[in-house]
């Protein structure tokens, strides 16, 4: 196993290292680590920890998405209309059972 004083920093390679990162187990200077629960851990591995900050939503994401919603209903509706006309261009024959009970083998 490689000793403390002969490792350089992942970051730095001229610099000597003097802290192993607990988590990603590389070597760091002292520029490169930070305290995290009395921890000394390189700073990406202190992002992960923290967690990502939360985005926050611009006002032109939501119209956008109002919009999407709005088109989406639009063509909803253009559709369901559309097979409404198609039901009601059907025969007179269709509608009174003729076809379905040729089609079912039922009773004529």
């Amino acid at each position: 196993m490689d000793r403390l004083h002969r490792q350089r920093c992942f970051n730095h390679a001229a610099r000597e290292a003097v802290a192993r990162c607990p988590s990603c187990r590389r070597y760091f200077c002292r520029e490169c680590v930070v305290e995290h629960d009395d921890k000394l851990i390189c700073a990406a591995c202190q992002r992960k920890l923290t967690g990502p900050k939360k985005k926050r939503t611009s006002i032109v994401r939501v119209a956008a998405r109002i919009a999407q919603a709005a088109v989406m209903f639009v063509v909803l509706w253009i559709l369901f209309f559309a097979f409404g006309r198609i039901l009601l261009s059907l025969p007179d024959k269709f509608h009174e059972g003729t076809f379905w009970s040729k089609a079912g083998g039922g009773e004529e």
